[in-house]
């Protein structure tokens, strides 16, 4: 990476309110104080494995945080695509909802569900910059070629460059911005792209002003780790006090900055595994949480392997893989397990599929006997997102998800609220499932009538 300088030396109860006005601001947000864990990670080739069809890695991924992370921790993602092609990324992959959102190389970020976007941080871009001028400076230069009009953003102008010629135009081009009196940088990564963007703005300055607010708040997240694998990440990495994993696909460009820059930092390594496994590792190298994912255990039986303890979150993120994998026929096809998914289920349990359609429970897992293994060769995934348990009695929890299945290239999803209890059960024997009602997440309907 080349970094110039012309400057010298949520689901819906998943809410961020944003209070005040301008860069005083404040951020409210579901956790009632600091994260026990903040994992800051790049999508393309870092959480999204693109060379990984059947997704397995970022699988892995949400499971582990769905069940051990969710509830106390905050899941962002850093990256270099717009709001457009983000947005198109979430529909190719099996992506879980952050709980914010940092996109443009750092120029924009927003929060929750709903994506609402933090002024302050627009009101500290705007110094010293003018897109006009910039437009016009880097017009004069062919050696840059100008990415799609979606990539054109009000602190960001993108332009791809030959990886020969990027050095000498980074350098011509920064020496034209000061002449005109702009404070900017720029910004070569991935072997190909560049970005001119206001000097305070990047991945790192936009990590830096979120640190700066949590703290202000006393939210400072207990731990932060950091995730990248191309040259616009490395600003992440100099963050300070922060943890960081190059994942071992990382680009030459990125371990270049390292050796150069940080290679004596113990808080920051290379993995050995590729994207999104590759940050599972670093959670485990520097101890900041379980990393053995549902997704790595061979158990097929939900209820098998019991929590030490009632956890919702757990029973549903086994639930569900238990039917992806009974759908997929990967598990045996026995009634043993059909039977203990019964004993889980309160016998006048009910299930409210999208379509409004009510049957027992019961009927469901007796209608899965003509499901197994029909999604065979279909790349077929199920996941979770967004699982947050809420106790409502000393006996009761409601869970509140999207579940979202993947079968081929398509992709449906629905809102789903379970109630669970713990009456007359054993931590053992798990919790009831008393009650599931689905809803169809908007433009996301299937014909299919499974749990």
């Amino acid at each position: 990476m080349w970094a110039y300088s012309n400057r010298e030396g949520f689901a819906a109860t998943v809410v961020f309110v944003i209070k005040g006005k301008g860069h005083g601001r404040t951020i409210m947000y579901r956790l009632p104080g600091s994260a026990r864990l903040m994992i800051v990670s790049d999508l393309d080739h870092t959480m999204v494995d693109h060379h990984d069809p059947e997704n397995l890695s970022i699988l892995r991924f949400n499971a582990l945080w769905e069940t051990h992370y969710r509830r106390d921790s905050l899941l962002v993602f850093s990256t270099g695509r717009s709001p457009t092609l983000y947005k198109q990324l979430r529909k190719e992959k099996p992506m879980l909802t952050p709980d914010i959102t940092i996109m443009s190389v750092g120029t924009e970020i927003t929060y929750g569900n709903s994506m609402v976007p933090d002024g302050g941080w627009v009101e500290v871009l705007n110094k010293k910059w003018d897109k006009n001028i910039v437009t016009e400076e880097t017009s004069k230069f062919a050696e840059l070629k100008l990415q799609s009009e979606t990539e054109q953003r009000p602190h960001k102008v993108s332009f791809y460059v030959q990886k020969d010629k990027a050095q000498e135009v980074t350098k011509a081009l920064s020496e034209r911005f000061e002449i005109r009196g702009l404070d900017v940088k720029i910004i070569y990564s991935g072997g190909m792209d560049l970005d001119v963007l206001p000097q305070g703005a990047g991945k790192g300055q936009a990590l830096a002003y979120l640190h700066k607010k949590f703290k202000a708040e006393g939210k400072l997240p207990n731990n932060t780790l950091v995730c990248g694998d191309s040259g616009n990440d490395a600003e992440l990495f100099s963050i300070p006090d922060v943890y960081g994993v190059m994942v071992s696909n990382a680009q030459e460009e990125l371990l270049h900055w390292h050796a150069a820059n940080a290679k004596d930092n113990p808080k920051i390594i290379h993995a050995t595994e590729r994207c999104a496994a590759g940050i599972i590792q670093a959670i485990g190298h520097f101890s900041l949480g379980p990393i053995t994912s549902p997704r790595d255990v061979s158990v097929t039986d939900p209820s098998d392997a019991r929590a030490e303890s009632f956890d919702p979150a757990n029973d549903v993120v086994k639930f569900y893989l238990f039917l992806e994998r009974w759908r997929r026929g990967e598990t045996e096809n026995s009634e043993h397990y059909l039977a203990n998914l019964k004993a889980a289920c309160c016998s006048s349990g009910v299930f409210v599929h999208p379509s409004g359609v009510e049957r027992s429970l019961h009927d469901c897992i007796n209608a899965l006997n003509g499901c197994y293994g029909d999604k065979q060769g279909n790349q077929f995934r199920i996941w979770v997102d967004q699982v947050l348990p809420e106790q409502i009695d000393s006996n009761t929890w409601l869970v509140k998800f999207k579940k979202w299945e993947r079968s081929g290239e398509e992709q449906h999803g629905c809102m789903t609220t379970v109630l669970l209890s713990s009456k007359d059960a054993s931590v053992a024997e798990g919790l009831k499932w008393v009650h599931v009602h689905q809803t169809w997440l908007v433009g996301e309907q299937s014909n299919d009538q499974s749990a």
